[in-house]
């Protein structure tokens, strides 16, 4: 019996399926860093507007502590739609697996058109591995596979055309000793196949610590930069260049960094890398750091070989200032807000105070930078937060607002809307660290609060208590 089928009967953890709608288009696999918009959206139902997918991984399920959740809120003339919904955990109907006790399943999510059916797929780890959530236009996410080649741990995942084939492919991070990276090659089949696989070479003792795709080199390619740490020191990050066999296995050493994403925020053909550097090399010093983010510039030979640049709060136009535990970049969105052709940058700053008092400590923020021919600058800046016109919600301590984020249409009307996850916020006195998603509209002036939708795992039909809602998003 097919998944959307029974979700209907409802298992525990789902709710029904998508309402059906006209079928519409996705957009192409490897055009990420070139548009505006990062990557592809998410669109499991084919009906031209963008989905919102939000992880509640620490979500207790089935008794089983940080088993963890997904949502799925489907986009909308009006938005991101808290009616229009779909939820998953390792216990839901037709999902392959069941759930564990830290199994964080929905915490690496990736969305695109994986069996080229013209309809958004969804690629989900657990401690399983990677399950695939297969879309079908006019009803949303249906099936679900396990990926037959990625059945161990698996701790990163990303999505990008690294062959240039047209076809998305998918990278692990193991985490394994000196290995760490495999990429599945696209098309995939429903039965859980990948047309190929290959392995990466890091030059790393572990793991990735984070992944990011995207076209740098303007060859219609997208490459992979990995991020590395080795107990409480950062390593050099790695610049795999995409070609048409897949990723060049003789990486480039990249500047040390926590996050990055890649987007050509000065339109001129390269996907520029912008990531959040490491204090001093130091992980461990990273939640007391202001934050620092490094613009490494796209071209033909790669980030930030030809322009680099730099930004913090303390930068022209930037809101703020540099005050200690901000965490200015600890996570980092991209698409186009004002839909002027150009990459803009949204910023998290989660450690941000509001206010002097103990009440405002660490209740968190984001930046709007917008990308233009100058690259990106403070021109054009903007501060949100809970405490900003317009935002439903308060100025509470230890929300963390701005923990995570993604920008995607989810209204269809030609520019990017961002979703900002606040792990910490919490619903009534029950439900401590519930977390909650905002979607703020984007608009010619870029992002904006009118239209605003807002929404925790109750609105839902989630559970709330530690599910931390929020906590990441698709990409």
């Amino acid at each position: 019996m097919g998944l959307a089928a029974v979700l209907v009967a409802g298992s525990a953890l789902v709710a029904g399926p998508a309402n059906a709608q006209t079928p519409g288009k996705t957009t192409a696999p490897g055009a990420a860093a070139i548009a505006g918009a990062a990557a592809p959206k998410a669109d499991f139902d084919g009906d031209g507007y963008a989905d919102t997918v939000a992880a509640a991984h620490k979500a207790t399920v089935g008794g089983k502590q940080y088993a963890g959740y997904l949502t799925v809120a489907y986009g909308s003339a009006k938005g991101a739609s808290t009616t229009h919904r779909q939820l998953f955990s390792a216990n839901s109907a037709g999902v392959p697996g069941e759930a564990e006790a830290y199994g964080n399943f929905g915490h690496n999510t990736a969305a695109r058109d994986f069996d080229g059916d013209g309809v958004s797929d969804l690629a989900v780890t657990s401690n399983n591995g990677v399950v695939m959530l297969w879309g079908e236009k006019g009803k949303g996410l249906t099936s679900a596979t396990q990926l037959t080649e990625a059945t161990d741990h698996i701790a990163r995942l990303v999505a990008g055309d690294f062959d240039g084939d047209e076809k998305p492919d998918l990278a692990l991070g193991t985490g394994d000793f000196d290995k760490g990276l495999k990429v599945l090659h696209g098309g995939f089949t429903r039965d859980g196949k990948a047309a190929r696989s290959s392995e990466v070479t890091t030059g790393h003792e572990f793991g990735p610590t984070s992944l990011t795709a995207g076209d740098i080199t303007g060859d219609g390619v997208d490459d992979l930069v990995t991020t590395h740490a080795f107990e409480e020191m950062s390593e050099s990050s790695e610049f795999f260049a995409g070609s048409e066999d897949g990723l060049v296995n003789k990486p480039q050493h990249v500047t040390d960094a926590e996050s990055g994403v890649i987007a050509d925020v000065d339109k001129d053909g390269f996907g520029d890398l912008v990531i959040r550097t490491v204090p001093g090399g130091v992980v461990e010093n990273l939640p007391y750091d202001h934050g620092t983010l490094k613009v490494l510039y796209g071209s033909a030979k790669g980030p930030g070989a030809e322009r680099t640049a730099t930004l913090t709060q303390n930068s022209a136009g930037v809101p703020g200032v540099n005050e200690e535990g901000d965490e200015f970049g600890k996570a980092l969105a991209a698409g186009d807000v004002n839909g002027d052709g150009y990459a803009d940058i949204a910023v998290g700053v989660p450690g941000e105070d509001i206010g002097s008092g103990a009440g405002g400590k660490n209740t968190g923020a984001v930046v709007q930078l917008l990308g233009g021919k100058n690259g990106l600058t403070g021109t054009g800046a903007k501060n949100w937060d809970q405490g900003s016109a317009g935002v439903p919600g308060a100025v509470e301590a230890q929300d963390g607002f701005g923990s995570a984020m993604t920008l995607g249409d989810t209204d269809k009307d030609g520019r990017d809307d961002l979703a900002i996850g606040a792990p910490g916020e919490d619903g009534d006195s029950t439900a401590t660290d519930a977390g909650a998603v905002w979607v703020l509209r984007g608009a010619s002036g870029g992002l904006t609060a009118e239209g605003v939708v807002s929404y925790g795992p109750k609105a839902l039909g989630a559970p709330e208590k530690g599910s931390q809602l929020g906590s990441s998003f698709a990409r």
